[in-house]
C-alpha cells in the first residue's frame, strides 16, 4: 500500500460514524500471516487510532472462538453502553491468563485479529477489512514472526480459522479486501448488492 493510499484510508476511517457507543471501530480480519498486524499498525499510526490486537485475548492455542467472544463481551458491548472496556491478557510464554485490566480506548479504535470480524461483533463495527495472501506466504510470515512458538501449532490454528471463517462468512461480509502477497497490497470493494 502506497503512502497516499494509506493516507486516504486513514482520512476515510476518521470520518466514519461510531457504532460502539462513541467509539468508531475498524476491524482487520484474515488468516494468520495475512499481514493484519502490519496493516493495523500502519493504519492506527496514520489515523491516530488506538490499537487492540486480539492475540492478547485468545486464551491459548485452541482459544480462537473464545477470544472473539471476549472481544464482544469485554470490549465492544461495554463500549456501546458507555462503560469501561476490559481485557484479560494471555501470556503465551507462561500459557496463563493475567488479571482483568481496563482497556484505554480512543474515539477511533483499530482491532486486528483472526475472528475479530465475527457476526456477533458486526453491529459494533464501522468498517470491516479482510486481508488475504497465499498459504505459503502466510506460513512463511507467521513462522518468521513467531518462530518455534508457533511452529507446532500452525495446523491446529489453521483448522480453527477454517471453521470460524466458514461459519462467520467474514470475507463475504467485509467492506474492503486486500491481497497482501509480496507486500504489494491491492484493494477491492465489496460489491454493492443494491447496484
Amino acid at each position: 500500500m502506497q503512502a497516499a493510499e494509506l493516507a486516504a484510508l486513514a482520512q476515510e476511517v476518521r470520518q466514519l460514524e461510531p457504532r460502539a457507543g462513541a467509539t468508531t471501530v475498524v476491524v482487520i480480519d484474515g488468516a494468520s500471516g495475512s499481514g493484519k498486524s502490519t496493516f493495523a499498525t500502519r493504519l492506527a499510526e496514520a489515523s491516530g487510532a488506538g490499537l487492540l490486537r486480539l492475540e492478547d485475548m485468545y486464551p491459548g492455542w485452541d482459544g480462537l472462538d473464545e477470544g472473539a467472544q471476549r472481544l464482544v463481551e469485554d470490549v465492544l458491548e461495554p463500549l456501546s453502553h458507555g462503560e469501561q472496556a476490559t481485557i484479560r491478557r494471555w501470556d503465551w510464554l507462561e500459557m496463563r491468563e493475567h488479571e482483568r485490566e481496563p482497556l484505554v480506548t480512543e474515539p477511533l479504535l483499530v482491532i486486528e485479529g483472526v475472528g475479530a470480524g465475527s457476526r456477533a461483533a458486526a453491529p459494533f463495527i464501522s468498517l470491516l477489512i479482510w486481508l488475504e495472501a497465499e498459504t505459503e506466504e502466510r506460513y512463511a510470515r507467521a513462522i518468521a514472526r513467531d518462530g518455534e512458538l508457533y511452529l507446532g501449532h500452525w495446523d491446529l490454528w489453521a483448522a480453527q480459522e477454517q471453521v470460524t471463517f466458514a461459519r462467520e462468512g467474514t470475507r463475504n461480509r467485509a467492506d474492503r479486501t486486500y491481497r497482501t502477497d509480496d507486500d504489494a497490497w491491492s484493494a477491492s470493494w465489496r460489491p454493492d448488492p443494491a447496484a
